[in-house]
């Protein structure tokens, strides 16, 4: 028998955790329990207090104990609601119990789509598998094969893996998946969007051991139904958030540009804020934007595909530091990014769908606070964001502003419905 649990919860305050965070409105903060009631080993129940984080958000709260239990998990939760917590206590708990034996048969795999997010889950992880007796290692492309080779050769106990860089590894010889007895598929929805459902099927198809398995998705629909459907054995199912909680979380601002002068504008918003976000569609542009944001005095730069991974993962660092007051993303390079107290996010380019509003959006508003997205509009653009805004539910004006304009130093406390001067 299948169970769904439906909740909304908010994070208590004080969160230390960037990814255990649950930011939309409901219980209260008193009700929520504690690891240790949860049935959390007191060594992680420990290790987790020294960061400061003593009770669950909604969607650890809702899946701990049943993947404690050994059920199969699917949770519909976005980045940002906790869900690397959700997933890892009970991952790292029951691998306690089932460490390696052997070099390069790990007993627990966590699939993810991007290489950023597999460095996030690493560094969530990690202190809480040191203090279990547990190792573990991030492999993914773009990194040197080599050197997570050596890793592999020394012996894991749980593999934190892109599904290219996995197999690769797997046809070498390296990596088996044979003994994995805990499987996580993160983000799985972004796992079907980025093309990677058939690796993922040819890493289950290889699963030799009984396993448990725990999907987390911001959707369950299309290619990730099917997955649970043929994969997963009775799954209790949890959700948490949706996408109007997300939409009302956030101040949405649509301002129509000119050509010549949204650099300027995307400027001018900058020099207000600590930390900016912006999305183009490609990867020159990104690059472009970075060299303008720099002739007007902003310190930028960027993330996408074509650049190393060491210079990514530098970058994040000196954004999410505050060292770095302009981040310019594309859409893929994006995926599965936890960047806490985002300001403003620019859809400087307007995405695709209402579907890529949200992910990128999905940036900002998180820990419970609210957060500025911003969206340029050019001339031609203006019927593409209307019929987004229709899709998400929203009715906001599309209002001129050009890079002089006093308002756009607060644009969380301008309102384009009252005032449109």
């Amino acid at each position: 028998m299948t169970t769904t649990t439906e909740h909304e919860g908010r994070a208590p305050a004080g969160a230390a955790d960037p990814d255990a965070v649950q930011d939309d409105a409901g219980t209260d903060e008193s009700e929520a329990p504690t690891f240790d009631s949860l049935g959390v080993d007191p060594a992680l129940v420990k290790a987790l207090a020294v960061q400061g984080i003593t009770t669950a958000f909604s969607i650890q709260a809702m899946t701990v104990a049943d993947a404690l239990a050994g059920r199969d998990v699917c949770g519909k939760a976005k980045t940002g609601s906790g869900k690397t917590l959700a997933f890892g206590i009970p991952l790292l708990q029951r691998t306690m119990a089932a460490k390696a034996t052997e070099p390069g048969r790990p007993r627990a795999l966590v699939l993810v789509p991007t290489r950023e997010l597999a460095v996030q889950v690493s560094e969530v992880l990690e202190p809480l598998a040191e203090a279990a007796g547990l190792r573990t290692v991030a492999v993914y492309g773009g990194a040197d094969i080599e050197r997570q080779v050596k890793r592999l050769r020394r012996g894991v106990d749980v593999v934190i893996a892109t599904p290219g860089r996995l197999i690769d590894l797997g046809d070498r010889g390296e990596l088996s998946v044979a003994d994995i007895e805990t499987l996580v598929l993160d983000e799985a929805d972004r796992m079907a969007d980025m093309g990677f459902m058939p690796q993922v099927e040819w890493v289950l198809r290889r699963l030799e051991r009984d396993h448990q398995t725990l999907l987390f998705s911001a959707t369950l629909d299309g290619a990730v139904d099917r997955l649970v459907s043929r994969y997963l054995t009775d799954p209790v199912h949890h959700e948490v958030a949706s996408a109007n909680t997300t939409v009302d979380a956030m101040e949405h601002r649509f301002l129509a540009v000119h050509q010549m002068d949204r650099v300027k504008v995307a400027a001018t918003i900058c020099r207000h804020n600590q930390k900016t976000l912006l999305f183009v569609r490609t990867k020159r542009g990104a690059d472009r934007l970075v060299e303008q944001l720099q002739k007007e005095g902003i310190r930028a730069a960027a993330i996408h595909g074509d650049l190393r991974q060491v210079n990514r993962e530098r970058t994040l660092k000196d954004f999410s530091e505050g060292k770095l007051p302009a981040l310019v993303a594309t859409d893929v390079a994006a995926r599965g990014l936890d960047i806490d107290a985002v300001d403003v996010v620019i859809h400087f380019d307007p995405p695709e769908d209402h579907k890529a509003y949200l992910h990128r959006s999905g940036r900002t508003a998180r820990a419970g606070e609210a957060g500025v997205v911003v969206t340029f509009v050019q001339w031609n653009q203006v019927l593409e964001v209307e019929r987004i805004q229709k899709r998400i539910g929203l009715k906001v004006p599309i209002v001129e502003m050009f890079s002089n304009d006093s308002r756009l130093a607060d644009l969380s406390g301008w309102n384009p419905l009252t005032d449109r001067a």
